[in-house]
């Protein structure tokens, strides 16, 4: 096929406009919504709005206008525009520094789940075919000193328009965009280089000595008392992607929690706010002594948290991962990777174990332990978009359920199918991590929380990742639950009837941290007794 010759000139604009028109389908959705919804007044709102990217995309574009350069940029920019431009319509999501943190930190099984033929389909037709287009295409190119001119007075040119059109649209768009800053998330692909800006920036401000905390711990006076010479045991299981909603015990209609309903003293907090809303950023919160308003990365990575006090107060801590890793809070204690498949284990398929393979040897593992132990179980849990690979057969009660990563091809009825059966699941390694404990036969409690919540089509939006300042309470609320044998809450004087009476007020991922302490009775000067939920409820022998 012989394409037309085109003066070089008008490269620069004729990109910026397919840039602007053809991957930025779900910008344009929401910006439409941020200046009040489609309506035929608005017209010329819109028109003008697709100018000034166009102007300013293309005066970018004319700084690379030359020979040997442009093309390669280009396509570059097709390539990257398509698969992200693929990623936002298909799940909702936005691209910011979070995000970008969990492409970076994911593991090739959880990002293989990502990919399908629509994608493929998508990167070809949107990416690949104009960049083969864009390579073939015959340039008239003048010689070096009269294209520097002439892109000099292109990008000039397209500035002084894009500056006249922000003029005129000002009084519509600064509130729009003042009051709805996603939006600077959602224009592709400044989105990407924006987010990649910040991520790099996080990376390259982490401190690589990390300041002790908590160095003064020690077990409280509880642990020396009389009679209380027994071993303890305390299991806190990290969540994945389990959203608050979608347990029946916080009202959710299906019955999705059978068996922790019937454990007696189970105390189910209702209203739980997650640090973050990915991974990445709610595991090192959680497990840090900052609260979330005061979290940043390189702030977390700088010191110690709370497995390292647990550990400088006498105890020996456990972090068991069927996830993709602990994102550097366990990087000083003991790490045991058990989501690696092992051939003729029926908790293994071909691809990762169940959540119940975390379990295997935890008997052998408390009994055979001379100290007293924190075990930390870090699930596989609800991660999507694959929810039915997240649990065994048994486990398939709801239904229809989605079983493809395509999740356009499936109904919201057999996504939240897919999702409530490992929900259900969920409920079914909880209760019988609780049973491990009662077996164990010494004091013993379990934390569980989720480390973020999901969404599953609310508002057209799907997984999670949501920068935190606008994103949906689907994605923030989170569930979280406590038990504790016996002779655990005869131990630490914890009033459990009292944990009840609390269960419906309002608590986030900044009490773990505290709470935990206060739990287990290990005093510090970095104890914050404001924040422990347990702090009312022990009471004095």
């Amino acid at each position: 096929m012989k394409l037309p010759r085109i003066q070089s000139a008008f490269l620069p604009l004729t990109a910026a406009s397919f840039l602007v028109l053809v991957y930025n389908i779900s910008f344009w959705k929401s910006f439409m919504a941020a200046t009040g919804g489609f309506r035929a007044s608005n017209l010329l709102v819109y028109l003008g709005s697709v100018l000034l990217l166009v102007f300013v995309f293309s005066g970018i574009l004319a700084l690379v206008n030359y020979r040997r350069l442009f093309k390669p940029v280009v396509i570059a920019l097709l390539l990257l525009s398509s698969m992200t431009a693929y990623f936002m319509s298909q799940y909702g999501i936005v691209v910011d520094s979070s995000m970008v943190q969990n492409v970076v930190e994911t593991d090739v099984r959880e990002a293989g789940e990502l990919f399908s033929w629509k994608m493929v389909q998508s990167v070809l037709l949107l990416g690949v075919l104009p960049s083969w287009l864009i390579w073939r295409l015959p340039v008239r190119y003048g010689s070096l000193r009269r294209e520097v001119l002439v892109n000099v007075g292109l990008v000039a040119g397209s500035l002084l328009l894009a500056t006249g059109l922000l003029f005129v649209l000002f009084k519509t768009l600064a509130p729009a965009v003042r009051e709805h800053r996603e939006l600077r998330f959602m224009l592709t692909p400044t989105n990407v280089f924006q987010a990649t800006n910040g991520y790099l920036k996080q990376k390259w401000a982490t401190p690589t000595v990390v300041a002790p905390l908590g160095t003064d711990a020690a077990k409280g006076s509880l642990w020396a008392a009389a009679g209380n010479q027994q071993r303890t045991v305390t299991i806190l299981v990290v969540g994945e992607t389990a959203r608050s909603m979608n347990f029946s015990l916080n009202g959710y209609e299906r019955d999705t929690n059978p068996l922790l309903a019937k454990v007696p003293s189970l105390v189910n907090f209702s209203n739980v706010s997650s640090c973050g809303t990915a991974t990445a950023v709610s595991v090192p919160c959680v497990f840090s002594d900052l609260t979330r308003d005061g979290y940043s990365e390189d702030k977390a990575r700088s010191k110690q948290g709370l497995l390292d006090v647990l550990q400088h107060a006498g105890l020996e801590v456990v972090w068991r991962d069927n996830n993709s890793g602990c994102k550097g809070v366990c990087d000083r204690v003991r790490f045991e990777d058990m989501s690696k498949p092992i051939p003729g284990n029926p908790l293994c398929n071909s691809e990762e174990c169940f959540d119940e393979h975390l379990l295997e040897g935890l008997p052998e593992m408390i009994r055979n332990s001379t100290k007293d132990l924190v075990i930390v179980l870090h699930q596989k849990g609800s991660h999507g978009p694959a929810y039915w690979k997240r649990y065994p057969p048994e486990f398939k009660k709801f239904g229809p359920v989605c079983q493809t990563n395509e999740l356009e091809q499936c109904s919201r009825e057999s996504i939240m199918a897919a999702y409530d059966n490992s929900i259900l699941y969920t409920d079914y390694f909880l209760d019988k991590t609780i049973k491990v404990l009662k077996e164990a036969g010494i004091p013993a409690s379990m934390l569980y929380f989720s480390d973020h919540g999901e969404s599953l089509g609310e508002k057209n939006m799907y997984l999670h990742g949501a920068p935190y300042i606008f994103s949906p309470e689907e994605q923030r609320k989170v569930p979280m639950m406590l038990w504790m044998s016996d002779s655990f809450s005869q131990r630490f004087h914890v009033d459990r009837s009292c944990l009840a009476a609390r269960s419906g007020q309002q608590f986030s991922h900044d009490n773990v941290f505290h709470s935990t302490l206060g739990m287990l009775n290990v005093n510090t000067a970095v104890y914050n007794p404001k924040l422990d939920l347990f702090q009312a409820c022990i009471h004095d022998a």
